[in-house]
């Protein structure tokens, strides 16, 4: 029995000693990665985890507990500083995946701070990565990117800005239209003359394909936004196609009020004054014809205005 008694206490003395060796083992571990952290975090980080996993084995000890906290502040502070060098890095997909780690452990650890770190660095981190693709003309790659930042920040007027810009360049002219018109909403100030081009853009597109009064709303909606001459003359087009002279004549002297000096301005004139008298309105007809004086439509001005 005695003998018995013996192995017992031993073995008891052993276990408590191998767990004051775990916990100097972890102990250890930890310091390896304080070392570590300013020339190898991914290695720092691999030994604050190798720390932690021996601590939990250890909560007997005295400081165990508060030793098994420390581990989890300097995993989610190394998981943080790694991210952020890869933003730096420009490494985007895995400063993400990386945030989105730190975001799991600080949610696990119970560390608020870091938390709300790693959450708002995620949208900055999207914003950088698009702005770069966009910068580089990678149009549809851009839009990829800024349509998860829309998911994750849906109010974030600069977001559905820049997705409206890349939608558009990448030619999905609808998508662009409801990124940009959110925008618009939420009070980015750009959004109206991105607003303006994409209708532009779209009323160009129906007049080609002949749907004419589908033009002349489009191009009509882009002049609601940032008036332009170029839309005017798309509307005259749109509606001369149409037969519809005297709108057409509207519309073209509309294209001279916003742009009086423009290149094509004689050829407007004549243009409307050619329209006014097929028409059978002779006088916008001879006040265009007198207009034309000067210009290289003079000696055909002239000869209309004595037919007149």
């Amino acid at each position: 029995m005695k003998k018995l008694f013996a192995v017992l206490t031993a073995l008891a003395l052993a276990a408590a000693v191998a767990g004051a060796q775990s916990l100097n083992d972890a102990k250890e571990a930890f310091n390896n990665g304080v070392q570590a952290m300013d020339s190898n975090k991914t290695e720092a980080l691999a030994q604050f985890r190798s720390a932690l996993e021996i601590a939990v084995k250890c909560t007997e000890e005295e400081d165990a507990a508060e030793f098994i906290g420390t581990c989890q502040t300097a995993i989610t502070g190394a998981l943080l500083s790694i991210a952020k060098e890869q933003i730096n890095e420009a490494a985007y997909d895995e400063a993400i995946a990386t945030l989105k780690e730190t975001k799991a452990a600080a949610a696990e650890y119970v560390q608020e701070d870091v938390l709300a770190e790693a959450d708002n660095l995620i949208p900055n981190v999207y914003m950088r990565k698009g702005s770069t693709q966009l910068k580089n003309k990678e149009f549809a790659a851009a839009a990829a990117t800024f349509k998860e930042l829309v998911e994750i920040t849906p109010e974030d007027g600069q977001a559905n800005l820049l997705l409206g810009q890349a939608l558009m360049q990448s030619g999905n002219m609808d998508g662009a239209i409801e990124s940009l018109t959110k925008a618009h909403d939420l009070g980015e100030t750009n959004a109206a003359k991105l607003l303006s081009s994409a209708y532009l853009r779209e009323g160009q597109t129906l007049l080609k394909a002949g749907k004419n009064q589908e033009a002349v709303e489009a191009l009509e909606k882009s002049n609601s936004f940032v008036e332009s001459a170029n839309a005017y003359k798309l509307i005259a087009s749109a509606y001369t196609k149409a037969g519809k002279s005297a709108k057409s004549i509207e519309a073209y002297k509309k294209y001279l009020e916003v742009s009086p000096n423009a290149k094509d301005a004689a050829d407007i004139m004549f243009t409307i004054a050619a329209t006014a008298q097929k028409a059978g309105d002779k006088a916008t007809a001879k006040d265009y014809y007198k207009k034309l004086a000067g210009t290289k439509y003079a000696a055909q001005a002239e000869a209309q205005l004595k037919t007149l």
